[in-house]
């Protein structure tokens, strides 16, 4: 009798064990990472940007409908389309085919990219950022995550930040994440040279994203690096992988590396 009951015992606390697992455990981050579909270039970046760290404190889970802000080349399209593939969605919400000829090339290259790698991206949904009156990036309260990496500085520039808010802010769910990766700036710097320079205040963004309804969960540092200054004259391009920088400067922004980071969470209250 002894035996079978702790049998029974076994079967009905399985569910509790399973239950605390992390959310992150299932996973795949070997393929996402490693996998043959990753461009050497952008591995490499790694070191710096740290996509596993970033997602994790984020939140992600596998069976997540997750939105990329503005995914440019697809750096972090990589590592999201693989990571969702199998239980979640993942929608890229990019340029306008209408935005003239940057925008148009920039999304050609985009598609491009999922085109050659069908058993990769071929779930990925690919959606427009733009124009301010006609934009859905995905359907309204349907997202668990909205993410956006590296672009704040230029949403400012175009005068579209607060209505990216608002959109990121429509398409997620009650409860829903939006994670912030942004060039960081001291706060209380200027504006227009956070336009101009990338580098963006922490404060800054905090007001802004409060504005439209969010509230700041959690910081991280997972992507600070004290040896940028962020006080370049042509701002963060001057550091890798831009490099935009003077020949006898260009070792020490090596040496130096990516930009110094920060790792915003933030959330769309549940009621």
């Amino acid at each position: 009798m002894q035996k079978v009951m702790a049998i029974v015992s076994s079967l009905v606390l399985a569910p509790a064990i399973l239950m605390s697992a992390p959310a992150s455990a299932a996973l795949d981050w070997d393929t996402a990472l490693k996998g043959k579909h990753r461009s050497e270039k952008n591995a490499a970046r790694d070191e710096f940007r740290h996509p596993r760290e970033t997602l994790e404190f984020f939140g992600l889970a596998e069976d997540m409908t997750v939105v990329e802000l503005s995914p440019g080349g697809g750096w972090y399209t990589e590592v999201l389309a693989p990571l969702l593939r199998e239980s979640g969605s993942y929608y890229a919400a990019h340029n306008s085919p209408n935005g003239g000829a940057y925008s148009r090339r920039s999304l050609g290259s985009y598609l491009k990219k999922l085109g050659e790698e069908d058993d990769i991206y071929g779930a990925v949904t690919v959606t427009t950022l733009g124009p301010a009156d006609s934009v859905v990036i995905a359907p309204a309260g349907s997202a668990d995550m909205v993410l956006a990496f590296r672009n704040i500085h230029s949403w400012m520039r175009a005068g579209t930040l607060a209505n990216t808010l608002l959109v990121a802010y429509d398409a997620l769910k009650p409860g829903g994440v939006f994670g912030v990766v942004q060039h960081r700036a001291k706060d209380g710097r200027d504006p227009e040279r956070m336009k101009a320079t990338g580098y963006v205040s922490e404060d800054y963004i905090i007001a802004a994203a409060r504005s439209v309804g969010f509230e700041l969960d959690a910081r991280s540092d997972v992507n600070a690096n004290p040896k940028d200054t962020g006080d370049y004259a042509d701002g963060v391009w001057e550091l890798p992988p831009s490099l935009r920088t003077a020949d006898e400067n260009r070792e020490a922004r090596m040496a130096v590396g990516e930009s110094d980071r920060m790792t915003l969470k933030f959330v769309k209250p549940a009621s």
